[in-house]
């Protein structure tokens, strides 16, 4: 188990262990663990004394984005991009955060790319109290989602000029990449903004007016970006609709040709094979123009059907 805290009072900002920081009391204390074994829950049951729901609500294995009352405080989850490797069904790391007067205990199982840019805001005075420190994680992470959701519209709107020139089989995994990454992000911006919101809106006194405008501003930002991926997982769905079909009519054209080949071939192989026939009696057989007579009498054949289906529009995409 690992973490930091941080102790902001009267505009000074300290940063002591975490033990020395359970007894301050001040404008803010920050107390952040980064674990994934049961050493957070002893601790947080012992040495920090909360109560069971919380400490079960910080550790949890598995989380989705919300926000519920709990006390004089509350209980949010959010999710973030992250610099370790995560699984492809989770793409966005857990940030679990119980704050109320003065406090705020978070715990993260997988590093939070969010987490430094509101470091350094703490160190340089700029966060004073829980309300700010959460409108400032919010509005982190979805400053650092907002031009990953982009890059994706921005993917699949490459994939949708490529298709016009056809190349269908390249295009499959590229779409196929872009849907579930869409698919993995909408999965938890949608209960973020409900969560954003729902806190925006909670009555508490240690959230002041303006931390309540960042955090709508950050579930506008959130709802937004889950209307862009809404939008590009249907396209997304059209355009592997798409490639299928060019792909089916390119296998169709295909067919089409070899099945036009064997239809030239099969009465000029049936001619050379009767010709070739190791029997007395064929006739011309000894002629000096034999040879090219048959070879011509097979041009002539091929040709002719050749035109034939040219003549009923076969080779017509």
């Amino acid at each position: 188990m690992s973490g930091f805290a941080y102790v902001v009072h009267d505009g000074k900002v300290e940063s002591p262990p975490l033990k020395q920081a359970l007894g301050f009391r001040a404008g803010l204390v920050w107390i952040h663990l980064t674990t994934n074994d049961a050493r957070a829950k002893a601790w947080l049951g012992g040495e920090a004394g909360l109560s069971p729901y919380v400490i079960e609500a910080l550790t949890a294995a598995e989380t989705r984005p919300r926000c519920d009352p709990f006390g004089e405080g509350a209980v949010i989850n959010l999710r973030g991009l992250s610099s370790d490797e995560l699984a492809a069904s989770d793409l966005l790391a857990s940030i679990r955060i119980y704050a109320h007067d003065g406090c705020v205990f978070s715990v993260t199982r997988k590093a939070l790319n969010a987490l430094q840019p509101v470091r350094a805001r703490v160190e340089a005075g700029k966060i004073l109290d829980p309300g700010d420190l959460i409108a400032a994680l919010a509005l982190a992470i979805t400053e650092e989602l907002d031009p990953v959701v982009a890059d994706l519209g921005d993917s699949l709107d490459d994939c949708e000029e490529q298709i016009a020139a056809r190349h269908a089989f390249e295009l499959r995994r590229m779409v196929n990449r872009v849907r579930s990454q869409a698919i993995g992000f909408r999965r938890f911006l949608n209960p973020q903004r409900a969560a954003l919101e729902k806190l925006a809106a909670m009555p508490s006194d240690w959230l002041a007016e303006d931390d309540r405008l960042h955090l709508s501003a950050a579930a506008d930002r959130a709802a937004r970006m889950a209307e862009e991926l809404e939008s590009i997982r249907e396209r997304a769905a059209l355009t592997h609709e798409t490639l299928t079909d060019l792909r089916s009519e390119q296998i169709d054209q295909r067919s089409l040709i070899i099945a036009v080949v064997a239809m030239v071939f099969l009465p000029l192989t049936f001619i050379t094979g009767l010709l070739g026939m190791n029997v007395a009696g064929i006739p011309f057989a000894h002629e000096p123009w034999a040879f090219w007579g048959v070879f011509w009498f097979c041009v002539v054949i091929a040709v002719v059907i050749a035109a034939y289906f040219v003549r009923r529009h076969w080779f017509e995409r």
